[in-house]
């Protein structure tokens, strides 16, 4: 849609700011885990269970926007939210869940005022955001809030020493052609990039302003693939060099410290970096609410109007009712099961083209009974099957199939339809994280 790819850029590192509270999390679990301190804060701290008295917690996490003075300082004084991420937290798998709501969506306020929904924060504070976002996504009240300060994300970088990343442009992130430079100059929003492809260190802000680019044809849904990129570069350097971690967990702690604002306390983030020491690599899930057209109101400017049966669709999934810990399938039982017998449907989540044919016939080569191949109705980061069969473990018989690029992939048991419903057994959504990995297989040179 042109007026989304023309608005203009935004001034903080967007989706990224929230990882500097994961993060910091995830550098106290590394410090506790299996080491004296973990004992006595095991011994000391209660369960997050304990604590909240529940398996689970939702927290808002906002990171404020800024502009600058006439002397070129940053302030952020009655800031709107640039930055809306509704968190669950699962105690009973150590998974964190990340929905992301995009600033510019269509909300009222209590005042009646129609606008935009980040406009929350600014009239109201953290308390009136968090009772507008809980309203507008339908879920009960938040138990906690965040909010990140400016220069979260260039702090909790440089206080890991940076990060080691490959920079892209649009066409080698969705894989349409290949890499090249990417350069863009920005002087009233202090943004100055110029970067070649090529793994290469980069500080804080460095890592910032390659998040923050968004200047080439595919604008706004790159900007998040390379926030994306960016993000997990910190998450997995704070997981896999625990000596780097531990080195510099006083710097992590100034971070919290500085650049947050919260009412967690702190023997709840105490526990709760105690609880997620032992977090799944595959532990963080993240997505964002779409859109499905704009509209001008009067106290607002251009609003985005949802996608509402999407909007219903992740909100139960992320933060209403997330898959439960569930015994250990039954080995035989889905072994015992013919593909033969099994109607799947691909669709292709991705936007990129031509994996869900490439799917679809890895199945079918195995035996399965291709129904349908065709596109989502939207983009998903995460790949999903839908279950919609009367043979039990139909959705795992799919997954195993699948191989190991799938064997996270979380099945969903819909219940049996009947027509006009699905006229498959499973429905195979293919999102960009197993997308990545069938291109890269079909890509790699054949013995």
């Amino acid at each position: 849609m042109d007026k989304q790819l023309i608005r203009r850029i935004a001034l903080t590192a967007g989706a990224l700011l929230v990882v500097g509270a994961i993060a910091v999390v995830a550098g106290f679990s590394v410090a506790f885990h299996r080491t004296p301190l973990q004992v006595v804060m095991g011994e000391l701290t209660p369960a997050p269970q304990e604590l909240f008295h529940k398996d689970r917690v939702l927290i808002l996490a906002e990171g404020l926007d800024y502009d600058y003075n006439d002397k070129d300082e940053e302030f952020s004084s009655q800031s709107r939210s640039d930055v809306i991420k509704a968190i669950d937290l699962d105690f009973r798998t150590n998974h964190v869940y990340v929905l992301s709501v995009p600033r510019d969506m269509d909300a009222v306020l209590p005042n009646g005022r129609e606008t935009k929904i980040n406009e929350a924060q600014a009239e109201g504070g953290v308390r009136e955001a968090q009772a507008v976002i809980a309203k507008w996504l339908g879920i009960p009240p938040f138990d906690r809030y965040i909010i990140l300060r400016i220069n979260t994300t260039k702090d909790l970088i440089n206080a890991i020493g940076g990060i080691d990343i490959n920079p892209m442009n649009s066409d080698a992130l969705r894989h349409t052609g290949p890499n090249g430079p990417i350069d863009y100059d920005d002087t009233w929003g202090h943004l100055h990039i110029h970067f070649k492809p090529g793994m290469q260190h980069m500080t804080g802000e460095q890592a910032v302003s390659y998040a923050r680019f968004r200047h080439d044809w595919c604008s706004d849904p790159c900007r998040i693939m390379r926030q994306s990129q960016v993000m997990n570069a910190a998450l997995a350097k704070i997981r896999s060099d625990k000596v780097n971690t531990l080195m510099h967990l006083g710097d992590l702690v100034n971070v919290f410290n500085k650049d947050v604002q919260t009412n967690l306390t702190r023997q709840e983030e105490i526990s709760i970096a105690t609880a997620f020491a032992g977090m799944p690599k595959d532990g963080l899930k993240t997505d964002q609410i779409p859109y499905v057209d704009d509209k001008i109101v009067a106290d607002g400017g251009d609003v985005l109007i949802p996608n509402e049966s999407e909007k219903d669709r992740l909100v139960r999934t992320m933060l209403l009712d997330p898959p439960a810990p569930s015994p250990s399938p039954d080995a035989r039982a889905i072994a015992a099961i013919n593909p033969q017998s099994l109607r799947v449907d691909v669709e292709n989540g991705s936007g990129v083209p031509g994996v869900a044919r490439r799917v679809a016939e890895l199945l079918r080569k195995q035996g399965f009974a291709i129904v349908q191949i065709g596109n989502a109705e939207n983009d998903t980061t995460t790949t999903e099957l839908h279950e919609h069969s009367k043979t039990t473990y139909a959705g795992l018989k799919v997954r195993q199939a699948l191989g190991k690029a799938a064997q996270n992939v979380p099945v969903i048991a819909d219940a049996p339809t009947a027509p006009p419903g699905p006229s498959s057994d499973v429905t195979v959504i293919v999102g960009q994280d197993l997308a990545t990995i069938i291109t890269a297989q079909a890509s790699a040179p054949q013995p």
